[in-house]
């Protein structure tokens, strides 16, 4: 997949209508295993609540990784790379040292320089976390760029261009 004549322009400002397509077409999650180890836990031996960003992270990138467009890819050859726009996490059950986890990323929506995605981590089908994420596509200098078009593709179930 190529990034040729991807444009790097200026996403919409956030006055227009966002435009997003209903990302459930391209029926498009990711699983991602880990192990909770002693460096995620407080000193009440369950998970420190700001980890469970580190695991949703790692889930993000793994997901983008399995579609063959790692971070150090996107950076090089598009100039660009993601920033966590919104975040809202509902903690329901602690993880504790040991415990193995999955992190489920599944895409809600794609709009011209952001995706919409809802992330649970579990502990087998116990929900420990629901989050609900926004991430939007920057250039270089911070400034929101719209999705590579090769990305998007991928992203939508579709050949890349």
């Amino acid at each position: 997949m190529a990034f040729a004549n991807d444009p790097h322009s200026d996403a919409p400002r956030a006055a227009r209508p966002r435009k997003t397509h209903d990302a459930s077409e391209a029926h498009l999650t990711h699983m991602l295993q880990l192990r909770v180890y002693y460096e995620d836990t407080d000193a009440a031996g369950m998970v420190y609540h700001a980890n469970y960003l580190k695991f949703a992270e790692r889930g993000r990138s793994d997901m983008l990784r399995s579609l063959g467009f790692g971070h150090r890819r996107l950076a090089h050859e598009s100039g660009v790379g993601f920033a966590v726009r919104r975040c809202s996490v509902e903690y329901l059950a602690p993880a504790r040292l040991e415990d193995e986890l999955t992190v489920e990323t599944s895409l809600t929506g794609i709009g011209a320089a952001t995706l919409d995605l809802r992330q649970q981590v579990r502990r087998g089908s116990e929900l420990l976390a629901d989050l609900t994420i926004v991430v939007a596509c920057i250039g270089r200098d911070g400034r929101p760029r719209r999705l590579p078009s090769a990305l998007r593709a991928a992203l939508a179930g579709q050949r890349a261009p």
